[in-house]
């Protein structure tokens, strides 16, 4: 079971958490959402839960909660700029089917 980063997600998470001046990765999670049913949530965090599976790449710890590892074992996460946009870019190898306005998937 794995969750890695490209080395671009990792510098920009590194840059923003400097930035913040406090924090120690990314949590990264699913919720019920979307017409396909899941969606990724992503947020900075600031300490590691317990029952956080830690994942580390590049220098960076990725958090994910036990119940949502069963839908992105295998994620990559990638930071993409595409014209005058930026952003996460989740390549998830479990994803059968994602919705029209690309909010959410279904595993």
């Amino acid at each position: 079971m794995a969750v890695t980063l490209t080395e671009a997600a990792a510098r920009h998470v590194s840059r923003y958490i400097t930035k913040r001046g406090k924090g120690v990765g990314v949590r990264l999670g699913v919720k019920t959402t979307g017409c396909s049913g899941l969606a990724y949530k992503l947020e900075y965090a600031d300490e590691i839960a317990p029952e956080d599976m830690v994942f580390e790449g590049h220098g960076v710890k990725v958090l994910i909660d036990p119940k949502s590892l069963p839908y992105i074992d295998g994620t990559e996460l990638d930071f993409v700029r595409e014209g005058l946009n930026e952003g996460f870019k989740f390549r998830n190898p479990r994803e059968k089917d994602r919705c029209g306005c690309g909010e959410s998937f279904r595993v």
